[in-house]
């Protein structure tokens, strides 16, 4: 039987930890800013507006920087990441590099998107508050091409040609996160080509069997399969003696996984409600926690029960709080009650730090919006709390 340790009692209601990176002209700014992405309205026609403004040339990208870029984004290169990334350890916060940019869908693009990532590693060897680079599989290859692989369908030999290519441009990325020891996640993806990203990154955690876990790959337990998956893998590490390396998410493509099931008449591979989704996030914790001789996990979540809860875990297990196998992250600008208190705590805390010219990152920051309006109560929570501050300092 495992000796429970005893860790500092954790409150995410604590907002002067919460938000102590912030200044006074910062907390008011993003309260602002927040207020504006809880309104529905503004939320739906905003980003609508401001495409629209950058593809006729308006002189919008100083309003975009000083606002939603500046509370989502890291910078708009990997060197202005620089100095966020080294304020946030200032508070115990590590950063996860995000490459951003949704280049071109082609040779061109993915290999520029390659190389970009590889500095990113780079990067990371060097400076010690990064812990992480991250990656998509659609900025490396076709889309297309994993769409049939996802079937079961045959290449062509350009096709074939094209994915042994692309597949390279992987394994040179994880052999350089191997070597500048800087850990890569791979991101989970759309349902009907994740069978192919999780062959590759399956072999590759295999690949890199007698170090530390070196790529990690994404499970999405919106899904009502993903949880099964899990204990394979699980199983599969033991059998095989490799670290299994899991960050575990909820999902980011809710609404247009269950329209295409629906169009294409095949079952919604969508949990069936929330709680579902909630209870099998928290049973893949625990399976985690339970296997963690075998396991390395990252809690990716803005989820308060769900953090607590892992927290509890670690405690019941005798895990210290600083254990270097297990994780939490959240993204820039998001949940900051979450990342800073657990930080405040002594846990391994993350923030994925998105970086890019602006105009690139348009894409990335309107999925933020909606993402902070599509989760429940997300938005609504970031400004009660940004309020509770505000009120707090001014006493």
């Amino acid at each position: 039987m495992e000796k429970e340790t005893v860790a500092p009692p954790i409150d995410f209601t604590n907002t002067e930890l919460a938000f102590q990176a912030m200044s006074n002209a910062k907390l008011s700014r993003t309260y602002w800013m927040f207020r504006m992405i809880d309104n529905p309205f503004l939320t739906k026609v905003g980003p609508k507006m401001l495409t629209w403004a950058f593809q006729i040339g308006l002189p919008v990208k100083g309003v975009v920087k000083n606002t939603i870029f500046e509370l989502f984004v890291g910078g708009e290169s990997l060197t202005d990441t620089a100095r966020t990334s080294a304020y946030l350890k200032k508070f115990g916060v590590h950063t996860i590099m995000d490459y951003s940019v949704e280049g071109e869908k082609n040779e061109k693009g993915y290999e520029a998107t390659k190389e970009e990532i590889l500095r990113t590693i780079d990067h990371g060897h060097t400076h010690e508050e990064v812990a992480f680079s991250a990656l998509k599989m659609t900025g490396l290859a076709s889309f297309p091409i994993m769409e049939k692989l996802h079937l079961g369908a045959s290449l062509s030999p350009r096709e074939q040609e094209a994915w042994d290519r692309e597949i390279l441009s992987l394994k040179i990325i994880a052999d350089a996160a191997s070597a500048k020891e800087t850990p890569i996640f791979v991101d989970a993806e759309e349902t009907w080509i994740q069978d192919p990203i999780d062959r590759l990154v399956e072999d590759l955690m295999k690949r890199y069997i007698q170090t530390a876990p070196i790529v990690w790959q994404t499970i999405q337990l919106y899904r009502w399969d993903r949880l099964a998956y899990l204990l394979k893998l699980i199983q599969d590490s033991k059998e095989k003696g490799y670290i299994l390396a899991v960050k575990l998410v909820r999902g980011a493509y809710l609404e247009k996984e269950s329209r295409r099931a629906e169009e294409k008449g095949y079952k919604d591979p969508m949990q069936p409600s929330k709680e579902a989704t909630d209870r099998d996030y928290d049973a893949a914790l625990a399976l985690c926690i339970e296997n963690i001789d075998h396991v390395a996990v990252c809690a990716g979540t803005h989820n308060d029960a769900s953090s607590l809860h892992l927290t509890e875990l670690m405690r019941q297990k005798g895990l210290e709080p600083q254990d270097t196998r297990i994780w939490f992250a959240q993204l820039l600008g998001m949940s900051d009650n979450i990342s800073f208190n657990l930080a405040h705590a002594g846990y391994n805390v993350a923030k994925y730090l998105p970086y890019g010219p602006v105009k690139a990152v348009m894409p990335y920051l309107m999925r933020r919006a909606e993402e902070n309006t599509s989760i429940a109560g997300q938005s609504s929570r970031e400004v009660r709390l940004l309020a509770e501050e505000v009120k707090r300092r001014k006493v």
